[in-house]
């Protein structure tokens, strides 16, 4: 990508003092960190009814009890989150929690739940999000991969572009699904108040028993439903991850906007749940239990048919329709914050490849925010954007992340407690039981999770952590045994003689620049090497070579290539070339044609990068470079960058001085 497509798409760098000027006010910290939590009652609804309409629609009245459980528990995970807000300023979440309490391998089992969980998030907000599209213009339903990948390339664009310039974009769509779903809301209590009738559209529907569970268990069946429904409460983590990004008082600020989103997330799913409820919404998994339905009928997300049973088919409906598509879409951006983040602390604690570390030039962690965008792209054309199959693997990592979490918090509040005055000793107690209550709820349903799901997907993800953990681990080995191997135990010793050896394909500047180059540094022993594959350019470069007497000082050495390969003979020189003391270092001088215009590039023979690079495996062998800018080079270097606004201010001030 060249500079000025890289501007146009990411915008101009930004100062590391700008930092701070990237820090998030509340109203924006919560679209950025909480679209997932906010977004996910657009569908936790909907797989409850989904799980417990395979017993028939005699069961759909038991979604008021799981929905009111998965209320309980969202209220626990919540309050627990909040306590690691003030007892974990810097971020991290579960990773970091369970590093300081429980140890290396509870935190990195954390951390490949979280970010299998991250994946996860981003997939099934996409589908989601192109789900309602499709139910509002069913035309498009074959087009979801294609939706569904250009909404992914889409946030991740706009999340390279900076963490504030994000949570400006993705406030308002954020805020006017609340404010839709609450207009509903009163709409609906309206309605009902003045004695009119909500009817959704499967409402005269009959939802027929699977024929594949005569025997499941009503228990089990319940489970199911409310493991489905604990989608509701992905995404709770994301704002404990990410408290270093919000402004001063970092982890007061981030406690107050989880508890805003807590109560929103509550408020809203109850809600959704009762008019479902209200309305008669059916759901089913096939088509065919649907009996009474006409033929060719496409049946419409749970929240669309609430939606249109409140408002009618008009501009409001429409408006939900959209708001929930833009709210699922923007959804993700709670991975897209909190996975860079995570990546960034595993990548400097030596867990993951150093390149996910830093932040680049506009103060994002960029590469991050790549990765999972790639991997959240192959999931939805694996799972070819099927809602239902995707949201199977959903939940367990949220579950063990949770777990984990809320545990070593319960250890962190016992450690505090041996140190702490009477005083304080209260408000340790406090915390101490709302974590370990946390942890118990949350342990219990992620047994629930796992059993229940495990043969409909979830082992998917119950073998994607143990493999991301043991990467994890061999990553921090190597990285290890690097820094062990490099270490300066001692002084390295000087070489004792240079030997250079010049490679050539032909008389010209370059290649005179490079001879030049090599006796400026003065080695004890100095040659040209060239391969000949073509007899009469070899003899045409020989005779060149005698003609400019350069043959007096620097010797030619021509070697043979019956195969007429260029990389393997210079290796095989280079490797037997004769020391006379193990300390001697051979010098192999290139002469490199740099262009300036990226069609050029493929133009030229890149030979001697191929050589470079097994060269650089030989030990006692030194490769150096030396550059020739062709005039399309020298003329973009004399061009102002304009990926740097300040050089250009300051080219600007010259001009203009006197």
């Amino acid at each position: 990508m060249t500079n000025e497509a890289k501007r146009l798409l990411v915008g101009q760098p930004l100062r590391t003092e700008n930092l701070g000027q990237q820090l998030l006010p509340k109203r924006l910290a919560l679209p950025v960190f909480c679209s997932d939590p906010i977004s996910s009652v657009a569908y936790a609804t909907q797989e409850i009814l989904l799980v417990l309409a395979l017993g028939g629609s005699m069961l759909l009245h038991l979604t008021r009890g799981v929905g009111l459980a998965i209320l309980v528990l969202l209220g626990i995970v919540v309050a627990s989150y909040r306590q690691i807000c003030f007892a974990y300023p810097s971020g991290g979440g579960a990773y970091i929690v369970s590093r300081d309490t429980l140890g290396e391998r509870a935190s990195l089992v954390a951390a490949a739940a979280l970010l299998v969980d991250y994946v996860l998030t981003v997939a099934v907000s996409m589908v989601a999000g192109v789900d309602a599209i499709t139910s509002y213009a069913p035309a498009l339903n074959r087009h979801a991969v294609a939706l569904s990948l250009g909404f992914v390339l889409l946030l991740m664009l706009v999340n390279l572009r900076g963490l504030k310039e994000s949570g400006r974009g993705f406030a308002a769509p954020t805020y006017a699904f609340i404010a839709g779903i609450f207009l509903m809301f009163a709409v609906a209590a309206w309605r009902v108040m003045t004695g009119q009738h909500l009817h959704a559209v499967s409402a005269d529907f009959h939802v027929q028993p699977a024929p594949h569970l005569p025997g499941l268990l009503l228990v089990v069946l319940v489970l199911r439903a409310f493991a489905s429904g604990c989608t509701a409460l992905t995404g709770v983590e994301a704002v404990s991850n990410g408290i270093p990004a919000f402004r001063p008082p970092k982890s007061r600020n981030a406690a107050t906007t989880l508890a805003v989103m807590g109560v929103l997330s509550a408020t809203m799913f109850g809600g959704i749940t009762l008019l479902a409820l209200l309305t008669h919404v059916q759901m089913v998994d096939e088509p065919g239990r649907l009996l009474g339905a006409p033929a060719g009928y496409v049946e419409p997300t749970a929240l669309a048919q609430i939606a249109d049973a409140v408002f009618g088919p008009g501009p409001l409906f429409a408006f939900i329709q959209a708001a929930t598509a833009g709210i699922l879409v923007l959804a993700a951006n709670t991975a897209f914050n909190g996975f860079p983040v995570l990546t960034s602390l595993l990548a400097r604690d030596g867990y993951l490849p150093r390149q996910l570390h830093h932040r680049r030039d506009r103060l994002v962690f960029s590469n991050g925010i790549i990765v999972l965008a790639l991997a959240a792209g192959l999931l939805v054309v694996v799972f070819d954007a099927d809602i239902s199959r995707l949201i199977q693997l959903y939940i367990v990592g949220v579950f063990v992340s949770f777990t984990l979490a809320q545990a070593g918090m319960v250890r962190r509040w016992q450690r505090d407690r041996a140190r702490a005055t009477d005083r304080q000793r209260q408000r340790i107690r406090r915390g101490q039981v709302i974590n370990a209550l946390g942890a118990v709820t949350t342990g219990l349903v992620l047994v629930i999770v796992v059993v229940t799901k495990f043969s409909h997907g979830a082992w998917i993800v119950c073998v994607a952590m143990p493999a991301l953990f043991l990467l994890m681990r061999h990553i921090s080995r190597y990285y290890e045994k690097v820094r062990e191997e490099t270490a300066l135990h001692e002084e390295p010793t000087l070489p004792a003689r240079n030997h250079a050896i010049v490679l050539v394909s032909g008389l010209n500047l370059p290649t005179a620049q490079a001879v030049a180059y090599a006796r400026a540094i003065h080695p004890a022993s100095l040659e040209a090497l060239t391969v000949e594959v073509e007899q009469d350019e070899t003899e045409e470069l020989k005779r060149a070579w005698a003609d400019h007497h350069l043959d007096v000082d620097v010797p030619l050495v021509v070697l043979y290539s019956p195969y007429r390969e260029i990389t393997r003979p210079v290796v095989d020189y280079v490797r037997t070339y004769p020391r006379t003391s193990p300390r001697d270092v051979i010098t192999v001088v290139i002469a490199q044609r740099v262009a300036g215009r990226w069609w050029e590039q493929p133009l030229h023979n890149h030979s001697s990068l191929r050589i470079k690079s097994r060269l650089l495996f030989q030990p006692g062998v030194v490769v150096t470079s030396v550059p020739y800018q062709l005039r399309s080079a020298t003329d973009r270097a004399h061009r102002p960058d304009t990926g740097d606004r300040d050089s250009l201010l300051l080219l600007a001030a010259r001009h203009a001085s006197p």
